[in-house]
């Protein structure tokens, strides 16, 4: 078995359970070494190998996981950052090892959206404002489809996570503004969420390149938006007492 871990967001302590438990155990681990946070090896024991995987292709990465999973065993971990199912160019790992005969279990982990959101104390899905979050990446060296550019997305007027995004700033703004975003919705940047060296900068998305770049933010940095941020909400009907559900008649309003 080879185990695809997601490390959480950068703090240790937010990696799950079962995730430190696979690395107190790893025999091999090839770990994201430009985005990992490095404390997370200290929980591996002295005689794991360990492999950082910045500087290695796909295929070298394939290699050192296909043989060291050649011992049944062993424990064989690859550790990527925030959850793997975003942004973890994993599917292709995953393909790749598969063919080779091997067996893997995904263990999902929180994503820095997810993060971000936490260290703020904001839902991103509320009543009579959002109900849908948009997951995405302005286009860089990797295309984005047409239709799921930021000027298309901007039409949902919903809650917004922009990946891989804040060295391109100035054109994620102009592209959401183009496509009919207010240049008022509420925005925010953070750096290296749940790290120590964790840093954030709010402003309405007219001014949000501006404040990103006066902060020097370069890298590993999430970009939330839209009205979540800053609104007001309907009340939740889920603990309405006016509300019946499943597991709970309601209490008031049935006079």
């Amino acid at each position: 078995m080879i185990y695809i871990l997601g490390a959480g967001p950068g703090d240790p302590d937010l990696i799950s359970v079962k995730g430190k438990n696979l690395l107190s155990c790893a025999d091999t681990l090839v770990y994201a070494g430009s985005l990992v946070n490095p404390k997370l090896l200290d929980f591996c024991p002295p005689h794991t190998e360990i492999y950082d995987s910045a500087s290695l292709t796909l295929e070298e990465i394939i290699d050192i996981l296909d043989k060291a999973n050649q011992d049944p065993n062993k424990v064989v971990v690859r550790l990527h950052t925030g959850d793997p199912s975003l942004y973890g160019a994993i599917q292709e790992q995953i393909d790749e090892l598969k063919a080779r005969g091997h067996e893997l279990e995904v263990i999902p982990g929180i994503s820095s959206y997810a993060a971000v959101a936490a260290r703020v104390q904001q839902e991103l899905t509320l009543p009579g404002v959002s109900q849908t979050l948009v997951i995405s990446r302005i286009e860089g060296r990797t295309p984005v489809p047409a239709a799921q550019r930021p000027q298309a997305l901007a039409a949902l007027d919903a809650s917004y996570a922009f990946f891989l995004s804040v060295t391109m700033i100035d054109s994620l703004v102009e592209q959401l503004i183009e496509g009919g975003l207010s240049p008022d919705t509420p925005a925010l940047a953070m750096y290296k969420a749940t790290w120590p060296e964790e840093r954030m900068v709010s402003a309405p998305l007219k001014d949000l390149g501006a404040k990103v770049k006066s902060a020097g933010f370069k890298a590993t940095t999430m970009i939330l938006l839209g009205k979540v941020l800053d609104t007001d909400y309907e009340r939740s009907k889920l603990y309405d007492p006016s509300f019946s559900h499943h597991f709970r008649d309601a209490s008031v309003g049935n006079e």
